[in-house]
C-alpha cells in the first residue's frame, strides 16, 4: 500500500454540481433555495427600511423648512 494516489478520486475536493444537458433548470439544493429566498427577503426588508427613513427624513426636511418659511413670513410682516 503506497502513500500516494495517482487516481483523483475526489476526497478532500469542494464539487460544484453542473447542470446536465437534460437538466438545464438545475438549481442546486434545498438550502440553496433557501438561502436564495432569505437573502432575497432581507434585501427587500433593508429596501423597505431604507424607503422608509428617506420618507421620514424628507418629511421632516420639509416641516423644518416649512417653520423656517413661516418665521420669515411673520418677522416680514411685523
Amino acid at each position: 500500500m503506497s502513500g500516494t494516489s495517482t487516481e483523483n478520486d475526489g476526497q478532500g475536493m469542494i464539487v460544484n454540481p453542473k447542470p446536465t444537458a437534460e437538466n438545464q433548470d438545475w438549481d442546486g439544493d434545498d438550502a440553496d433555495r433557501a438561502d436564495r429566498l432569505r437573502f432575497e427577503e432581507e434585501q427587500a426588508m433593508i429596501r423597505e427600511q431604507s424607503e422608509a427613513r428617506a420618507a421620514k427624513a424628507a418629511a421632516e426636511a420639509k416641516k423644518s423648512a416649512d417653520a423656517k418659511n413661516e418665521a420669515v413670513k411673520k418677522a416680514a410682516s411685523a
